[in-house]
Order: C-alpha cells, then structure tokens, then sequence
C-alpha cells in the first residue's frame, strides 16, 4: 500500500507561515525554513519585549516625576518617600501624567506632602 501524507494540510500550514512574513526582506518571506525561524524568533522578541515595554514605561514615569519635583526642591526618591509616609496611594503613571499635563494638580500633590 503507498504511502498516505496529508500534503493539503502541509501546504495549508506553510502558506500561513508564508503569509504571517509578508514584507520581511529576502528569503525570510518566501523560502519556508528560512521565515519559519524567522516567524518563530519574532515570537520570542515580541514576548520578551511585552516585558520590556513595562520596564522603559516605568523609567519614563520616574524621570518625568523627577523633573516635576526638582524645582520644589526635592529628590524623586524624597518625594516618593513621603508620598508613601502620608500614604497618598498615587502610581507612577498618574503622578507622570499630573506632572506632565496638569501642573496645578501635581503642585498640589507636592504641597500635601511637604
């Protein structure tokens, strides 16, 4: 008896893969081995990089607070420091933001805790 391989499903596979890497520069769209490293180490750079972009947010966040609270004359780590003493429970992200797009209500924040 011959042997029996489901190429339709083969080739349904790859031609997914083949269109998940459309725009990739040579061979890296078109020949299957090549895009399929190609397609899979995108993956991993994608995953790790979800990480990452949580980690450069949260160095934005801080430099931004920083510059917000220097002319007070404070430190970012003073300034987080008695935020957590008062317990004002404000992240990073909104005190960036207040600092950035609303002065008035940062200066207000940096006031209540001095």
């Amino acid at each position: 008896m011959p042997r029996s391989v489901n190429s339709v499903a083969s080739r349904k596979r790859r031609k997914e893969i083949l269109k998940l890497t459309r725009g990739y520069f040579l061979a890296r769209k078109n020949v299957w081995t090549v895009a399929k490293n190609t397609w899979e180490k995108g993956l991993q750079y994608a995953y790790r990089d979800r990480k990452n972009k949580k980690r450069s947010f949260r160095a934005l966040w801080i430099q931004r607070i920083n510059a917000g609270v220097r002319p007070f004359g404070m430190s970012y780590s003073e300034f987080m420091g008695k935020l957590h003493k008062k317990e004002i429970a404000l992240n990073r992200k909104v005190l960036a933001d207040l600092a950035l797009n609303n002065p008035a209500a940062f200066e207000a924040v940096v006031k209540a805790v001095q």
